[in-house]
């Protein structure tokens, strides 16, 4: 087979017009030793794609294509290349290199390497290239942020995984979720309903938070020991001081009273937010932890162990992700990110359809 030197992808040219996609023809970094061609088969779209071609979260290197679930057939790896064998169905996430070389890598923190690059956006070194994403026919990785797929895990429903799953797993095996935790997850999108599915896999009660009542039956198909909805009146005196762990998936921050939920975690509980919204955040001062000396934190992606165990734990437990299949092109990433941006999903999109569009 002969390896193309560039390949096409839908960028986006201009954040003013988002949903305008151009298909232009992409040159990824030099082939390294360690790296991985993958054909790309589906890629799911994650809230970060919006805020990043809509100019949300500041600034970014434009043309840029998009996309960090990418799920594809590994079709070419380099000389020195041992975690992936040609022809294996491999994932890729959001993050696609680090130093491996630092304390944070050594102890498998590498997604906060000081030297981390994201799958788009990120300037590869000594070269200027910049990465490109899954909205796209290939795309080149490090073996160390390539990872086999189980057989028993469906390409469209585990592309999602790659970052919003990767994203709720991680803070929950770090911070003790399983038998006998009593769990939060503040948020059923993309991200809180992977929260609920992976809590409850590892063990957990499990509660959904959510703004309203609208989300409650869904929560409860996913398994939801629980669901409590902030519209209500005094929602939260019920639940005081009962909750180990709660993860806050969250992307927008309006209307937010951060002190009533800080209130339902018992004492030293922990408060993890993984939820990037826009704008200025919340205030946290002293006192609204003080009562009960909870602790807040955050939690960024997730190692390639943990990739793997979570990819294990689907594959073993069956847990499969809430999603909505829509054709790669342009006018259906337009309708993806349209719909995204209105909270039209339930609970992911995943792009399909790959070899039909760049194969024409």
């Amino acid at each position: 087979m002969v390896y193309p030197d560039s390949w096409k992808g839908f960028q986006i040219e201009d954040p003013s017009k988002w949903t305008e996609f151009h298909l232009n023809e992409l040159t990824p970094k030099p082939f390294g030793d360690y790296d991985v061609d993958i054909k790309i088969l589906a890629c799911g779209v994650c809230a970060s794609d919006l805020h990043t071609v809509s100019g949300g979260w500041g600034e970014q290197k434009f043309p840029l294509c998009v996309g960090h679930e990418i799920v594809g057939k590994a079709v070419r790896i380099g000389s020195k290349v041992t975690l992936i064998k040609e022809g294996e169905r491999v994932g890729v996430g959001a993050q696609s290199y680090s130093c491996l070389e630092c304390r944070q890598c050594k102890a498998d923190n590498e997604t906060y390497c000081k030297h981390q690059l994201d799958t788009y956006g990120a300037v590869w070194p000594e070269t200027g290239i910049v990465s490109q994403g899954g909205y796209s026919e290939y795309v080149r990785t490090h073996e160390h942020w390539v990872f086999p797929i189980p057989d028993g895990l469906a390409t469209n429903k585990a592309a999602p995984m790659l970052c919003a799953g990767l994203t709720a797993y991680s803070p929950l095996v770090r911070n003790g979720a399983g038998p006998g935790k009593k769990v939060g997850i503040v948020g059923l999108g993309g991200i809180g309903h992977f929260g609920l599915l992976f809590a409850k896999a590892l063990g957990a009660e499990t509660y959904v938070i959510s703004r309203s009542h609208s989300k409650e039956a869904d929560a409860k198909a996913m398994g939801a020991d629980g669901f409590i909805a902030t519209q209500d009146k005094d929602w939260n005196l019920p639940h005081e001081m009962t909750f180990d762990l709660i993860v806050n998936t969250a992307s927008s921050s309006d209307g937010f009273d951060l002190a009533k939920y800080l209130s339902l975690l018992d004492v030293h509980g922990k408060w993890i937010s993984v939820g990037l919204p826009e704008g200025d955040g919340q205030e946290v001062k002293t006192q609204t932890f003080m009562a009960n000396g909870c602790l807040i934190g955050a939690s960024h992606l997730g190692s390639r162990k943990e990739v793997l165990s979570m990819l294990k734990l689907a594959a073993d437990k069956g847990i499969e992700s809430w999603v909505e299949e829509i054709e790669i092109s342009k006018d259906g990433l337009a309708t993806a990110l349209t719909r995204l941006h209105k909270n039209d999903v339930r609970y992911r999109f995943t792009l399909t359809g790959y070899d039909k569009c760049f194969s024409s």
